[in-house]
């Protein structure tokens, strides 16, 4: 008898499992490599690894019929990323931000409103609203106006539409510790035709215009705003002075159609 410790599996037929070396492994197309009806098959399918990479490729193709797909894998995560973001919600939100159009707007609106993104994925979901200039209920839109993130406030202004509790919040929001809060907030309430937005919007005409701001003037524009806005448009660098110029040619006030001429 040999004085060495016996192999109790010599000759017995059992052996190790040998795990299958990379070679061995089947290779997971690359989302670039499949059609676009493959890519949007493969979407709901997906595990968690290859979703996002697959929402983006939807996205960069800007493939309108991936709309539903990408709010349905969505709401596969509804419930979750309380505490931390999710970059399955990123990916389709980004998705449907780079296809755009009404579809898409509507789509995440109703993302939104149906509160499938909670938690710090609602900054990524409420910045792709605005971008697409969803349509959203007042009742939504308030408490976004009032949530503690000041980017989701800032964001949420781009997406009022009106309403007495709405405008009241707006007008809160004139004298936010945050500045670009407070500039959205100017210009939402200009869009709504709100005097409230004069005095800010000329002081930033003054001191810091800028494209957003000029943008923002002609529903509200009076006479000095019309000077101001020639000013830019006769000194500015091109890009404020061409805004300056658009936005002269959409302010009824009749100053603006003579300082228009006079710049030609």
């Amino acid at each position: 008898m040999s004085d060495g410790q016996l192999d109790l599996f010599a000759g017995s037929g059992v052996g190790t499992a040998r795990q299958p070396t990379p070679a061995q492994r089947p290779s997971t197309p690359q989302p670039s490599d499949l059609d676009d009806a493959a890519l949007l098959a493969a979407i709901p399918a997906s595990g968690l690894p290859d979703g996002p990479a697959l929402a983006r490729e939807a996205g960069r193709r800007r493939i309108e019929a991936a709309i539903p797909v990408l709010e349905g894998y969505c709401r596969r995560f509804a419930g979750f990323g309380l505490a931390h973001p999710l970059p399955e919600q990123r990916a389709a939100l980004d998705a449907l931000a780079a296809i755009g159009g009404p579809d898409a707007a509507a789509s995440v609106a109703h993302i939104i409103t149906r509160g499938w993104v909670q938690g710090p994925t609602l900054r990524h979901a409420v910045a792709a609203a605005a971008q697409l200039r969803s349509r959203l209920p007042a009742d939504i839109v308030l408490p976004l106006l009032r949530h503690a993130e000041p980017a989701i406030r800032a964001d949420a202004c781009r997406l009022a539409r009106g309403g007495p509790d709405v405008v009241a919040t707006l007008v809160d929001l004139l004298g936010d510790l945050h500045p670009n809060v407070a500039l959205e907030a100017a210009c939402a309430l200009a869009r709504l035709g709100r005097p409230e937005s004069c005095p800010p919007l000329k002081r930033l005409l003054t001191e810091a215009p800028s494209t957003r701001v000029i943008e923002a003037v002609p529903p509200i524009a009076d006479e000095e705003c019309v000077v101001l806005l020639g000013r830019i448009a006769r000194s500015a660098p091109p890009e404020l002075a061409a805004a300056a110029r658009d936005a002269l040619d959409a302010t009824e006030h009749p100053l603006a159609a003579r300082l228009l001429d006079r710049l030609r």
